[in-house]
Formats: C-alpha cells, structure tokens, sequence
C-alpha cells in the first residue's frame, strides 16, 4: 500500500526510522523474549527501547549491527497494511508495550503496520520503499542507555539502543567525529576534571552543587550581567524562593503548571510552593505602591533561583536540572513603550551573546495553539496583540524566525532565541514574553496621563536563561578553555626551584592586589609536570620564574595555546592581561 505521509518527512528521516525498524528484528533475532517498546527517527539517529532478559554488552551491539547489514543487504520491501484495532490487539498479544499504545489510540485512529522479512511492528510510519535504501557502510550503533518507559520513573527501566545512518560512509565518518568531539568538551566530564560542580545523590538528584572554580566562573557572570543591566536602566530584586498556594492561583500557575512544581509544604496551616517562576514576585513588589505614566518602564532583573519538577529520566547534567538560578527581568510598560522595549531586550540579547562568543544563533516567535485555546490564559485580543508586538520588533530589527504553533507558554506568546556553539549545535539563550495577562490577574493599573487607571502590560524575559545551562553551554563552547575574563584561574606562577619561590609568589600579590586570578604552583614537582597540569586545567597564562626572570624582574610567559612569549617584564604582563580581560577576547 502507498504510504500517504511520505511527503512529510524527509528522505533521511524515513531512512532512519527504517534503519530503527531493520535493528528491531534483529534484536528479535538475537535475544529471544524482547519486548519492543518504541523505535523513533530523532535528529543525527535513530533509537529503539526494548524491555530485554538480560543487559545488552558491547559484543551484542556488534552481533546485532552486523545482522542488520544482512537485512539491508537483502533489500527485503517495507509493507504498509492498514489493520482494525481488534487485529493489532492480536498480532502484538505478547507485547505488553505495543498492547497499551493500541488501547490508548482514539477510536478514529488509523492503525497500521510495517513488515519486512516476515517482522511486523506498529507504526504509522514512513519508511524507505525496501532496507536496499539504507546504505550498510552508512549505518552505527552507538551506545546503550537506560530509559524509562514513557519517561516516567514509576514504569520499567527499559533498554535504548541509540544508532546513526547516513547516506554515505563519508558522512558517516565526520558524524563519528563530531560525536568524539562532543565527547571531548562534555560539560559533566569537563566539569569533574575542571573542578567546577558535582551531583549528589544523597543531596538529591538534579541539584548542582558549585564548587569554588566554577561559583567563580558564575560570579563573574553574574557581575557582568548585573552593571550591563544598570547600564540600560534596570533595577535589580531579591524575592523569596516561596509563596502561599493562593499566589499561584492567582497566577494561573496552579491550573495551568502544576505538574511542574513541587508538592505543597504545610507551614503553620498554610500551604506553600516552591517558586517554579520569579514572575509574581515582581508583580507584588509592583503593586506596593501607586504608579503614574511618568515612571514606566519599570525594568527589574532578578537573579532568582527556581525549582521545577523534572523526572530524573530526563535529567542530564546542568543542562536539565530541578533548581537552577534564571537571569530574570520583569518589564511594566505603557502600551505604547511595548515596541520599544522588545526591541531594546532583542539589543542586549545581542549584545550578551556576541560577548559570550555566540555569533550565530536562530529565532522562534511561539505562539499558542489555536486548536487547543483551553491551554491558555487570556483573551483573544490580547493574544492577537503579543503577537503582533512580537512580530513588530523582529521586523524592525530585520530577524528572521520560524513561527511555532503550541510553544507558548500559558500565559504569552515569546521571542525564543537559539545560539549556535562552536559544534553547530542550538542551545535554548534569550526568551521574550509579552504578557497582557498576569497584569488583569494581579488586576495591575498606573495613573495615566488622564489621571485615570490604565493596565500596563508585563514583559518577561531571560537573556542568559538558566545560569546552570549558561555556564554548561561555555564549558561544552570553550571546551574548558575559558577566555581570560572569564577564566577561574588567569595565570599559574611557576618557580622553577625553591629559590624562585618567595619572588613567585611576591609577582602572585602584585597581579592579585591588580585584581587578577592567580595561583603559585610551588610543590616539589619538576616543572614539565607543572606546565602540564596547567594545560590541564586550562590555565590561559603559566608564568614561569627561574634565575634570569627573578633577576631581571621578569617572568616568561607561555599560553595554554602552546605559544612562547618569552621573558617580559611583569609590568608587561599587567598591560597584556588587562587588555584581555578589557576586550574579553576570546583564544
């Protein structure tokens, strides 16, 4: 039978998901009792979750790629067949998995099935015209990890194969590459061998813990942030980390995000919350007092941290966590200061990156759903207004973006700005809400110039995002490498002998009394051994002491570059060091 979706998905997606059905059989094959639980196409791959007797090892990976090679090769046809839900309950009768996807099909669904070689499996589909059309040279397993079904821990930890195919044994090769260097700057590995943060289980899966590098890598961040902030007229907050139940109602929280906030916590016969948002914190602080036209914009950032409910299946290092500090700002304008100030967050939101060595990035306007408005807070109206507003600016400002439907949050529709890092991957950065709704909820109002009350409208936004993902995303840019400004440890003195000792860590007060970050390296290892543990810890500058710098006052510089500077006297230095850190040039 013709496949009717075929049009929508692409070549390399409908190989993928074919190659995913290919492994399948095999793992049927190989392992007798497995149980098929789900087998998508994703970006770079493809993945199938199996419930299996036994762990799969490195030498199943093999003996299951190799049978799949004999399936392609085999170039058996892919056959779509339409079946009734009776039928599907009946062909999948012992499959558990495949049993509760056709129960929880609407009763209008179309059902169907794939088959090639005699294996059938339920999927709408599509798929390659026959395995001839995945290239055998062009296929890898990966890696095996554990999965919850559905991604809900209550369920059984499954096994998922992840595997790549591409339609050349060439691009095959540079995927494989691109994956070892995703390997080599992987935050979490990174970030153990820098000595940056830790998880502990004991302490609760998800919560980082920044060690003394890495809260130094934060705080010069947040530093940053904080006088580039009072430069373009904000105000900085401190709100509380929770609130009574009755503020979330109000806010729409309750209704429309609760299944990701934690438990409410009893205190003194009240409930509270653990804030999973900053944002009706300012709105309070808002509505202390009387505002007039004259005082909007109100423009207040907050580094606030916050506590969202995540299932420990989906959570991954820094990138995925259940606390983390966001860069907040709350803007309060007059309606016709909306324009104005999208535009002057899209500024600074540029102006941030490019700072950070972000020169590429893609722009998403997300809109609500029109299909499913019951999602949402609002009127019509308002909605048709954020919109427009959002839209406004990103013309002025000549961006282009993709419009995507249903990635609204509840309460407005947002500006979601992508950056692309030195591997060409997107990294969630800076988002602009546009919110008519929290002020009519909060019932928000200033004077205006009619000496009337008007509503104002609220803009939320991030710039940096989570500080957690921030500094993850740097780790993974840089591959550990910070620039100077930003380097935890700018430059590591190195005496050569013991003599060189007290004139090490004399030039060591002149650079910290300067304001500079460093260290003096004067254990007894030989100096090779000294040099390397700098180059391991990405030190941007070693500064090596011997007879002739300590006697000229000097000392001989060498970049973690591998570059030689030679011997330069230490006001030299000073001069070098300042301008990196002034121009927060990035080597």
């Amino acid at each position: 039978m013709e496949d009717e979706h075929m049009d929508e998905h692409s070549e390399l997606d409908r190989m993928r998901h074919s190659a995913s059905h290919v492994m399948a059989q095999a793992v049927m094959d190989l392992i007798p009792g497995a149980k098929l639980a789900i087998g998508p196409a994703i970006e770079d791959g493809f993945y199938y979750d199996f419930d299996l007797p036994r762990p799969l090892t490195p030498e199943d990976l093999e003996q299951i790629e190799a049978r799949m090679r004999e399936a392609i090769r085999a170039d058996y046809p892919f056959v779509r067949r339409v079946v009734s839900r009776s039928e599907a309950e009946a062909m999948f009768a012992d499959q558990p998995y495949k049993l509760e996807i056709i129960r929880e099909l609407p009763e209008d669904a179309v059902i169907s099935t794939y088959t090639h070689d005699g294996f059938t499996d339920l999927c709408a589909g599509p798929h390659v015209a026959s395995t001839g059309q995945i290239n055998p040279d062009g296929v890898k397993l990966l890696s095996v990890a554990g999965a919850y079904w559905r991604g809900d821990e209550k369920r059984p930890m499954l096994q998922r194969i992840y595997g790549t195919a591409w339609p050349t044994k060439e691009e095959l090769d540079a995927y494989l590459a691109k994956l070892a260097e995703i390997e080599r700057r992987d935050h979490r590995k990174l970030g153990k061998q820098l000595d940056l943060y830790s998880f502990h289980e004991i302490g609760g899966a998800g919560l980082a813990y920044w060690h003394p590098k890495g809260a130094r890598i934060r705080s010069i961040i947040e530093q940053f942030w904080r006088e580039e902030h009072f430069r373009r007229g904000y105000e900085i907050l401190y709100t509380p980390h929770i609130g009574r139940v009755d503020l979330w109602k109000i806010s729409g929280h309750w209704d429309f995000y609760r299944d990701n906030m934690y438990s409410p916590m009893d205190i003194e016969g009240q409930e509270y919350l653990l804030k999973p948002m900053n944002c009706p914190f300012a709105v309070l602080i808002y509505k202390t007092q009387t505002r007039s036209y004259r005082d909007l914009p109100l423009r207040w950032g907050e580094l606030g941290t916050v506590y969202r409910y995540e299932r420990s299946g989906v959570l991954h290092g820094m990138l995925r966590v259940r606390g983390f500090t966001q860069d907040d700002a709350h803007i309060f304008c007059r309606p016709d200061q909306l324009e104005d100030e999208i535009v002057g967050v899209i500024n600074l939101a540029q102006f941030m990156l490019k700072t950070f060595g972000y020169d590429e990035y893609v722009v998403e306007l997300s809109v609500r759903d029109p299909q499913n408005k019951a999602k949402y807070v609002g009127s019509d109206e308002n909605w048709i207004l954020a919109e427009q507003a959002l839209l406004r600016a990103l013309e002025r400002e000549r961006l282009g973006f993709t419009r995507m439907e249903g990635e609204a949050k509840f309460y407005g529709p947002a500006i979601d700005i992508k950056m692309k890092d030195a591997l060409g991957r997107a990294w969630q950065g800076p988002t602009i809400q546009v919110d008519f709704n929290f002020p009519e909820r909060f019932d928000l109002t200033y004077v205006g110039e009619d000496g009337q009350p008007h509503r104002p409208v609220m803009v939320h936004r991030t710039v940096l995002g989570s500080m957690e993902r921030f500094v993850a995303g740097l780790v993974e840019q840089y591959a550990g490498a910070f620039p100077v400004w930003l380097a935890p440890v700018q430059a590591v003195l190195i005496p050569i002998a013991d003599r060189h000792v007290a004139y090490a860590h004399s030039v060591a007060q002149r650079l910290k009394d300067a304001g500079y970050r460093v260290q003096v390296d004067d254990s007894s290892e030989r100096m090779n051994n000294k040099i390397r543990k700098a180059q391991l810890e990405k030190v941007p500058y070693m500064l090596i002491i011997g007879d002739r710098e300590m006697e000229a006052g000097a000392v001989a510089i060498r970049k973690r570059t591998g570059e030689d500077l030679k011997a330069k006297p230490v006001d030299e230095f000073m001069a070098m060091i300042a301008e990196d850190v002034r121009s927060k040039a990035i080597w």
